[in-house]
C-alpha cells in the first residue's frame, strides 16, 4: 500500500512523543476514531487524496470533523499538511494504533463465530488467548455461518479452529482412513 513506510515513521514518532508528553491513551482514541472516520467515509477518503483541494483547506475539514482532539493530534493535522502527506492520515492512525497496542503488550485478535459474541464468550475467549499467547488482545468478532458452530480464533500468526466444520473435517479424515484400513483386511 502507497504511504505504509512514511506512515509508519509518522506514527513512530507520534508515539515517542506522545508517551513523553503522557498523553499515549488520548491520541490512541483520537487516532481510533479518525481511523474508523476516514474508513467509513469514502468523501473524505477522496477529498484527503484529492490534489486539487488545498492542503489548508483539507486541514480546516478534518479540524471541523475531528473538534475535540489532543492538541498533539491537531498538530499532527499541520505536520502532514506541511509535508504534503495528509493524504496518508488514515494510514497513519492505523499504524499509529498497531504501534500503540504492541507498546502496551495488547494484540489483536480475530475471532470469527457463526453468531455475534456475548459477553460472557468473549470472556472464555479472552482466557484462551491469554493461554495461548501469554497476553491479552483486543477481539475483534467476524461473523461465518461456514464454520457451523464453535469458533476461529487468529493472533498473529497463531490460529485456534474449534469449529464444527473443522471437527467433522477431522472425523471425516478418520473415517475415511478407518475405511481404507478395513478394505485392505
Amino acid at each position: 500500500m502507497k504511504g505504509t513506510r512514511a506512515a509508519q515513521r509518522y506514527a513512530k514518532a507520534i508515539l515517542t512523543l506522545a508517551n513523553d508528553q503522557k498523553v499515549a491513551k488520548d491520541v490512541k482514541e483520537d487516532m481510533l476514531s479518525i481511523s474508523k472516520t476516514i474508513a467509513a467515509s469514502e468523501d473524505l477518503r477522496s477529498t484527503l487524496a484529492s490534489p486539487i483541494i488545498k492542503p489548508n483547506l483539507k486541514k480546516q475539514i478534518l479540524e471541523e470533523i475531528f473538534k475535540d482532539i489532543n492538541g498533539l493530534t491537531k498538530g499532527v493535522f499541520n505536520l502532514l499538511v506541511e509535508n504534503n502527506r495528509i493524504n496518508i492520515l488514515g494510514i497513519v492512525a492505523t499504524q499509529y494504533l498497531m504501534l500503540f497496542d504492541d507498546s502496551i503488550l495488547v494484540q489483536n485478535a480475530v475471532v470469527t463465530t457463526v453468531v455475534p459474541l456475548t459477553k460472557e464468550l468473549e470472556d472464555k475467549i479472552q482466557a484462551k488467548i491469554k493461554e495461548l499467547t501469554g497476553r491479552e488482545a483486543t477481539i475483534e468478532n467476524k461473523i461465518d455461518e461456514s464454520i457451523l458452530g464453535g469458533f476461529v480464533l487468529r493472533v498473529g500468526d497463531l490460529q485456534y479452529d474449534a469449529s464444527v466444520a473443522n471437527n467433522l473435517n477431522k472425523l471425516k479424515t478418520e473415517f475415511i482412513k478407518s475405511n481404507a484400513y478395513v478394505s485392505k483386511i
